[in-house]
């Protein structure tokens, strides 16, 4: 039926993946002012960091609309530098039964990975979030370079 998806994607940091991780694991409350116009806030509803367990919740700007993305933190791995959301809520469940994104960070890398099983074959594949997400990833690399 072709519901379920992978989308991969690879940005060049010139930073450093492990400084990009760094932000994403443990600074991740930093995102909405180094990003504001695209990430408003970043909440930690269950645990005190991004770590395997904990529940998050982002609430973003895409294409000028609000939306919100609610997330259980299924696996960090240090040593390769990725972190694995899975959506529990949001606007992204209004189009998708599931969706997992996965963040690596490897020396001048940023991949992003979206596992996902669309509700219909009329749901559209989720660039427009990919394409935010390599946004929001350069203006990290930006701010770490100032």
């Amino acid at each position: 039926m072709g519901l379920k998806g992978k989308l991969i994607s690879s940005v060049e940091v010139k930073c450093g993946g492990h400084l990009v991780h760094d932000i994403f694991h443990a600074k991740t409350h930093h995102i909405s002012n180094i990003s504001p116009s695209k990430v408003k806030s970043f909440e930690i509803h269950e645990g005190e960091t991004v770590d395997v367990g904990s529940i998050v919740e982002w609430t973003y700007n895409d294409d000028g609309k609000d939306k919100m993305s609610k997330q259980v933190i299924e696996a960090v791995d240090h040593e390769t530098k990725t972190i694995t959301w899975k959506v529990i809520g949001g606007d992204l469940l209004e189009l998708y039964d599931s969706f997992t994104i996965i963040t690596s960070c490897d020396h001048h890398w940023t991949t992003w990975t979206f596992l996902y099983e669309k509700k219909n074959e009329d749901t559209p594949e989720p660039l427009v979030l990919l394409a935010y997400v390599l946004y929001v990833t350069k203006e990290i690399e930006n701010h770490l370079l100032k």
